[in-house]
C-alpha cells in the first residue's frame, strides 16, 4: 500500500472508529437504565438498599410479582387493564381517524385546505401539558370528570398522526388508482375502505405505534382529570405507589416490579409490528 493510500485510508478508520464509539455510549446509555430496572424486579426490599442489586443472589421475581398484585386489593391489575384499554382501544381508534384525516387533507380539494392544515402542524408543536386545563374545563362543563371519557376522548386526535397520515397517502395511495376505482362505480367510502385504507396498511400500523407509546405513557392528563383510584392507568398508579414509599417502604419492591411489567406491552407491540413500521417510516422518502 502507498503512502497516499494509507493517508486516505486513516481519516476513513479513524471516523468509523468514532462512529462506533458514539454508538456503543448510546447503547450503553438507553439499556443499562433497563437492565438495572430488570435485576432490581428480583431484589427483595432489603436487598435494593445494599450494595448487591447486580448480584444474582436473593432472587426474589416471583414473590414480588405476588406482592405486586396483591397489594392495596389488587389495585395494580386494575390499573394495568385500565392501561390497556385507554392505549389500545384509544391508538386503533385514533390511529383510523388520523389516517382518515391525513388521506383528506391530500387526495379532496376544500376550501381553506392548507391553511387548515396549518393549524394542524401549529397544533403539533402545543405541548399536551398545555392542553390539560382547558380539557379539564371542557370535561367540567360536560359532566365527565372523573370518568372514563375524560381521558379516552382526549387521547383519539393527534395533530401529529394527520400530518403523518397526509404523508402516508401521498406516499402509498397514487391518484390514478382512486380514478380507476370511482370509475368502475365505488363511492367515496367504498374507495377509501376497500381500496385505499389497505394501501395504507403500514402507515396505520406506524401512527398506531405512535398513539400507543404516548397514550400508554400518558400521565399528566389522567392526574387533572381522575380522582377514583380505580380508573388510574399505570403511570399514574406507580406514581402515587411511589409518592408512598417513603413513608412505606414496602412499596418500593413493587413500584420497581410494576415499571418493569409496564414496559413490556410497548415492547411487544414494536417486536410484532416492527415490520410494518418500518416500511412505513420510508413512505416520505421514497415519495
Amino acid at each position: 500500500m502507498s503512502t497516499t493510500d494509507s493517508r486516505l485510508l486513516r481519516p476513513r478508520l479513524l471516523g468509523r472508529a468514532t462512529v462506533n464509539v458514539v454508538v456503543t455510549i448510546s447503547v450503553l446509555y438507553t439499556l443499562l437504565p433497563v437492565l438495572w430496572l430488570a435485576l432490581a424486579a428480583t431484589k427483595s426490599r432489603d436487598a435494593l438498599f445494599s450494595s448487591s442489586i447486580l448480584s444474582f443472589s436473593d432472587f426474589s421475581l416471583v414473590q414480588n410479582v405476588k406482592d405486586l398484585f396483591a397489594m392495596d386489593g389488587g389495585l395494580y391489575g386494575r390499573w394495568y387493564g385500565n392501561s390497556l384499554l385507554y392505549a389500545v382501544l384509544g391508538a386503533a381508534l385514533g390511529a383510523l381517524i388520523s389516517v382518515a384525516a391525513g388521506y383528506a387533507f391530500d387526495k379532496y380539494a376544500f376550501r381553506h385546505k392548507e391553511k387548515l392544515f396549518g393549524l394542524v402542524l401549529a397544533a403539533v408543536m402545543v405541548p399536551q401539558t398545555v392542553l390539560a386545563l382547558p380539557l379539564y374545563l371542557l370535561a367540567s362543563q360536560t359532566g365527565v370528570v372523573n370518568t372514563f371519557w375524560s381521558v379516552f376522548i382526549p387521547v383519539l386526535f393527534n395533530p401529529f398522526g394527520v400530518y403523518l397520515g397526509r404523508i402516508f397517502a401521498q406516499g402509498y395511495v397514487p391518484n390514478e388508482v382512486l380514478e380507476a376505482a370511482r370509475v368502475d362505480g365505488a363511492g367515496e367510502l367504498a374507495t377509501y375502505f376497500k381500496v385505499a385504507l389497505r394501501m395504507l396498511g403500514p402507515g396505520l400500523v406506524t401512527v398506531f405505534l405512535f398513539q400507543l407509546t404516548t397514550i400508554w405513557n400518558n400521565f399528566f392528563l389522567p392526574m387533572v382529570m381522575l380522582s377514583n383510584q380505580k380508573l388510574y392507568p399505570v403511570s399514574l398508579g406507580l406514581y402515587q405507589w411511589n409518592s408512598q414509599a417513603s413513608v412505606s417502604p414496602e412499596y418500593y419492591p413493587v413500584v420497581i416490579m410494576g415499571s418493569l411489567l409496564a414496559v413490556l406491552p410497548l415492547i411487544l407491540a414494536f417486536v410484532l409490528l416492527q415490520r410494518f413500521w418500518r416500511s412505513g417510516l420510508t413512505a416520505g422518502a421514497v415519495k
